[in-house]
């Protein structure tokens, strides 16, 4: 199938780099955002987030022509739905005492909704938006029927999770294998058709459930080994042991490949997607279940650990250095490192944080610093919640002129013991019981 015109719904840290990758390519692309401020940014050529290389991709879509945003669709050759699905507030199920968190599928619904009055027969509509298992034939389906038409009969349809990791999407959109799942092998095939336009990888088609199960499979698998990770870093400290020695040495063997513990799991992908699995079947996942409780509460254990440091926390001044969900990305979505500063002011602790890659971040019950050096300035110690590269770089001299603080506590393994303690600092890890 030829595709002339896409419209993208949805331009934020997938939908963006998808639109403007299909425009790179020589296909007009509209991509299409409920905010006003988000697209007007982009008609001027700017961007609203930080993703290497996004930048110069969009200001040359635009140029060419190929790329314009606006607030509602308009009629296409394919459709592509790439919205977020975070969690209700407030809302949880039960199940058996276990409480578990629900899937707010209100943007899907909006997005399908809004594709309605513009589809047309031969179309494509992809779902990109990780989702629950049978969510592109038990939710899309039945919106995207009012419009008259059948799928699989009269338009195709299909779910294709995006597989990329941020810092690092432009080049894994590309290169990364691509799964498509159809309503039926036909709609398969279109979608095929699709990303073929640009995928180098490996695309494997497959129907929209299984398609659906790999996205959530991928990421539930990370967050079980992580957790497993996370529960080592709290059995090393009781037993007197460096986890993260021990976990290098465990690796050695040829079938061991066990994760970095930290301060927990973020994001908009491992820290949620799990819950997808638990509220469609919580008869069938104890071990997802339990491992998501295990990482939720590791940042109780980095209050621990900051509380063998300081003592007390009532009164002490903390610089919290990061604030993101993962290292060198401005992404601060299911953050643990919030959920630590919050903990840690719940306990009397002065928290000042500071995230470079978003210094202007406004985040409810956060003091965000308007300097790195103001953020230590004054500070009783140093906490260390994300690896970013800038952070690893640290002078410990220099920083020892600019701050009063002499203890350090580290979730990460992102400072090096001698140099810092050579410095004068007292470093203590996460994990690290000796």
């Amino acid at each position: 199938m030829k595709f002339q015109k896409i419209c993208v719904i949805g331009l934020g840290y997938i939908g963006l780099p998808t639109a403007s990758t299909f425009a790179a390519h020589g296909i007009n692309v509209l991509g299409v955002d409920i905010s006003q401020r988000i697209i007007d940014t982009l008609n001027k050529g700017e961007i609203h987030i930080h993703e290497p290389g996004l930048h110069e991709e969009v200001k040359k879509a635009i140029q060419s022509g190929n790329f314009k945003a606006a607030t509602k669709p308009e009629e296409a050759d394919a459709f592509i739905i790439a919205v977020p699905t975070p969690f209700q507030e407030n809302k949880f199920g039960e199940y058996n005492g276990m409480t578990y968190k629900l899937a707010d599928m209100r943007a899907v619904i909006s997005a399908a909704e809004s594709i309605v009055p513009f589809l047309r027969k031969g179309n494509l509509v992809v779902l990109e938006s990780t989702s629950p298992p049978r969510t592109t034939v038990d939710l899309v389906t039945p919106i995207l029927a009012r419009s008259g038409l059948e799928a699989g009969r009269d338009f195709h349809l299909a779910y294709s999770p995006e597989r990329v990791l941020p810092g690092q999407i432009m080049r894994e959109l590309i290169e990364n294998a691509r799964v498509i799942g159809g309503v039926t092998p036909e709609s398969a095939q279109v979608g095929r058709d699709l990303y073929s336009i640009f995928v180098k990888g490996q695309i494997v088609q497959t129907d929209a459930t299984t398609a659906e199960m790999v996205k959530l499979m991928e990421n539930t698998y990370r967050d079980v080994n992580i957790a497993i990770a996370n529960e080592f870093s709290r059995l090393a400290n009781k037993f007197g042991v460096d986890v993260w020695e021990a976990i290098s040495i465990a690796n050695l063997h040829p079938r061991v490949k066990i994760l970095n513990p930290g301060p927990g799991v973020g994001g908009h992908c491992i820290s949620v997607d799990p819950w997808f699995f638990v509220e469609a079947a919580p008869a069938l996942t104890p071990l997802i279940y339990h491992a998501r409780q295990v990482n939720d509460a590791q940042p109780h254990f980095v209050v621990e650990t900051v509380k063998r440091a300081l003592g007390s926390l009532e009164g002490k001044k903390i610089a919290a250095l990061g604030l993101a969900y993962k290292p060198d990305v401005d992404d601060l979505r299911e953050s643990p490192a919030n959920e630590v500063v919050h903990l840690l002011q719940h306990e009397g602790a002065l928290v000042k944080a500071w995230e470079p890659f978003k210094p202007d971040a406004n985040l409810p019950g956060i003091h965000m610093s308007a300097t790195f050096e103001d953020a230590i300035k004054d500070a009783d110690a140093l906490l260390l919640l994300v690896n970013h590269t800038e952070f690893a770089k640290l002078n410990p001299k220099e920083i020892a002129q600019k701050t009063k603080a002499r203890i350090l506590i580290d979730t990460v393994k992102g400072w090096n013991y001698e140099a810092w303690e050579k410095a004068g600092f007292t470093l203590l890890r996460l994990g690290v019981g000796k």
